[in-house]
């Protein structure tokens, strides 16, 4: 049920009492209201201009003020600015954990301003007036309603809180987002029927004065124009350029020009052409503001010249402001352009200098640093010595093979004289390299990336890069087997398993071994019997056990003493090509292991946040893109 505020009496009548009820109560409300006050509203927003019959409504209609409203206040559901706000939504929801809520702040309210506007009546146009100290905007509110509703004097401020007319019923529930009491809720006066038409459906708003010396004023003006639907700004001919009108009100709501009037008001105190001079001036000031003009049917800003003390150019504006109204698009044009003020806010922190992301080429550099880092190029070296020596030991002469074990002996390194560990300073290189790569790959993934997203990319190749070392460790040894054992902190920074692939030299397991190694070994095996045959052969001879005769065994020792080097040459060169290829492969797996670590570390997470970023970016164009207000 809804309640109406009776003034003179100080009581609440109920609407939804019966009709006898209601006949009977306004019939002895009208006996106390003076004959004076009979010929127009008084001023009540409740009370009617003349006494009607009132007719029985049904037990379950809703009173007009509490009837939703048939169409949307900003347009059909499939409308432009349902879209944009729509991906607005969006975009707030998919940011909120990136952005700040400061600076998502005014996309919110203007959501929250649109959903709120949405369920109040489409029917209605607030509109309000606002002006400076002494520019008539109250004379002017008089002027519109065609009574003296709001204070005019020589006493400033005048106005000290919004005071609201509103033509039609049904606006209640806007004048309470507006937080006006009911006692400042006014109705005009009963004209002419073709001008009380033309502004069925509007709500007029007489503001306090925008430079008033009480703050509280100001406070309320600013909270006023956040809320209505269109606004008349009310200028003289001596304040009409103040920079604070300028600077602080029209500028920041240049992209709002279509649903802005700018009134140049005492004109009857300009001489001759003055005026037009004047008026000349506004539209340059308001041109320099970025406010759009409308002129020669473009949209934009209103620009007006009248005299609501003599009423000069008052039916022209009231006019205007008939075709105005019953156009039923102020509050969406209103807050099309709060989306866009909103947008332009959001602008810096959306929009990428370049074209920011991750290139195939960035991606195979960070692969090669992580490989490089893992040391795979040497491991794979490493292995392919590995299959050499493995050659070596299969297909190299006894004697060689032996000279080599007593060198090795007496090496640094080797099982009988192990090697020094390496400093701290080389022991950290291969985390130092690996945090490079990943710093570099951040700045790449990052570079024109607003601050915010940058960051988020930063953030998220960071996190993981942390403990990357050892994964890529531990992956390594996964894939080259078992390393050799070291110092801890060689195995921390990842070392270890590429060390122990370059000293096991395995790819999985043993290295193979080709088909032509079982006849180089039987090979070798013959070489080396020959030499023992032919050396006993000269021996027994030279010792008379057998016949003399010098020439055959040596012929036979010296058979095996070249064909036993001869046949390690031919294995070494026939090693090389499937040596190679063994320590590519050892090579080509430990990149791939390094990528794929980190791949799935640092490269699809740091993906991720561009995407995000990319999606936010989509969302920001769809709200842009489809401006119904020029902007």
């Amino acid at each position: 049920m809804t309640a109406v505020t009776d003034e003179e009496t100080g009581r609440t009548a109920d609407r939804t009492g019966s009709p006898d009820a209601q006949e009977e109560r306004e019939t002895d409300r009208r006996a106390r209201i003076p004959e004076a006050s009979r010929d127009w509203n008084d001023g009540l927003i409740a009370r009617r201009a003349a006494a009607k019959t009132v007719e029985p409504e049904p037990e379950t209609a809703p009173d007009d003020d509490a009837r939703p409203p048939q169409v949307e206040a900003y347009g059909p559901s499939g409308g432009p600015l349902r879209t944009r706000l729509d991906a607005l939504r969006e975009l707030v929801g998919l940011s909120r954990a990136r952005l700040d809520a400061a600076t998502l702040a005014e996309a919110g309210r203007v959501l929250d301003e649109a959903a709120a506007r949405r369920r109040l009546s489409s029917r209605h146009t607030v509109v309000a007036i606002a002006g400076a100290t002494g520019s008539g905007k109250s004379t002017l509110f008089n002027a519109l309603a065609g009574a003296q509703i709001s204070d005019t004097g020589l006493r400033r401020p005048t106005t000290a809180a919004p005071l609201a007319c509103s033509w039609t019923d049904g606006a209640a529930g806007l004048l309470d987002r507006l937080a006006i009491p009911g006692r400042l809720r006014r109705r005009p006066q009963q004209g002419a029927a073709d001008t009380d038409e033309a502004l069925q459906g509007l709500v007029l708003v007489d503001l306090p004065d925008h430079d008033s010396a009480a703050t509280e004023h100001r406070e309320q003006v600013d909270r006023v124009l956040a809320l209505v639907d269109a606004v008349i700004w009310v200028v003289d001919p001596e304040k009409y350029a103040d920079a604070a009108l300028h600077e602080r009100y029209l500028r920041p709501l240049a992209g709002h020009a279509e649903v802005t009037f700018v009134v140049l008001n005492q004109i009857d105190r300009l001489p001759g052409d003055a005026a037009d001079q004047v008026i000349d001036d506004l539209r340059r000031l308001l041109d320099e503001d970025g406010m759009a003009l409308g002129e020669h049917g473009e949209p934009g800003a209103t620009v007006m010249s009248l005299s609501a003390l003599t009423g000069e150019g008052v039916d022209e504006l009231r006019e205007v402001l008939g075709r105005f109204v019953q156009e039923r698009t102020a509050a969406a044009r209103r807050l099309s352009a709060d989306v866009d003020a909103a947008a332009a806010r959001l602008r810096p922190v959306y929009v990428a200098e370049g074209r920011p992301g991750l290139g195939e080429r960035a991606r195979e550099e960070f692969a090669d640093r992580l490989a490089e880092a893992l040391g795979a190029a040497a491991a794979g070296q490493a292995a392919e010595r590995e299959w050499r020596r493995n050659a070596g030991r299969a297909c190299g002469t006894p004697w060689l093979r032996l000279w080599r074990w007593y060198e090795s002996t007496r090496r640094p390194g080797s099982l009988e004289r192990p090697a020094r560990p390496e400093p701290p300073e080389e022991q950290l290189t291969a985390r130092q390299l690996v945090e490079q790569a990943v710093r570099t790959l951040a700045d790449e993934a990052a570079d024109g990336l607003p601050g915010p997203w940058a960051q988020a990319v930063r953030e998220a190749a960071v996190h993981g890069a942390d403990g990357l070392p050892e994964a890529l460790d531990t992956l390594a040894q996964r894939t080259g087997g078992e390393p050799v054992p070291g110092p801890p902190a060689v195995v921390a920074t990842g070392v270890a398993g590429a060390s122990g692939v370059a000293h096991g030299g395995r790819v999985g397991g043993k290295p193979p071994r080709p088909k032509w190694w079982p006849a180089a070994v039987l090979a070798q095996a013959s070489m080396t019997l020959l030499q023992i045959f032919g050396g006993l052969w000269l021996v027994g001879q030279i010792v008379g056990v057998l016949a003399p005769g010098y020439l055959t065994p040596a012929l036979v020792m010296l058979t095996g003493v070249v064909g036993g080097p001869l046949v390690e040459w031919s294995c070494a060169a026939a090693a090389r090509g499937p040596a190679r290829r063994y320590g590519q492969e050892a090579e080509r797996r430990l990149r791939e292991t390094a990528s794929a670590c980190g791949r799935a570390r640092v490269l699809d997470p740091v993906a991720a946040e561009l995407v995000r970023y990319r999606e936010v970016r989509e969302r920001f164009a769809a709200v842009t893109e489809i401006s119904t207000t020029g902007g």
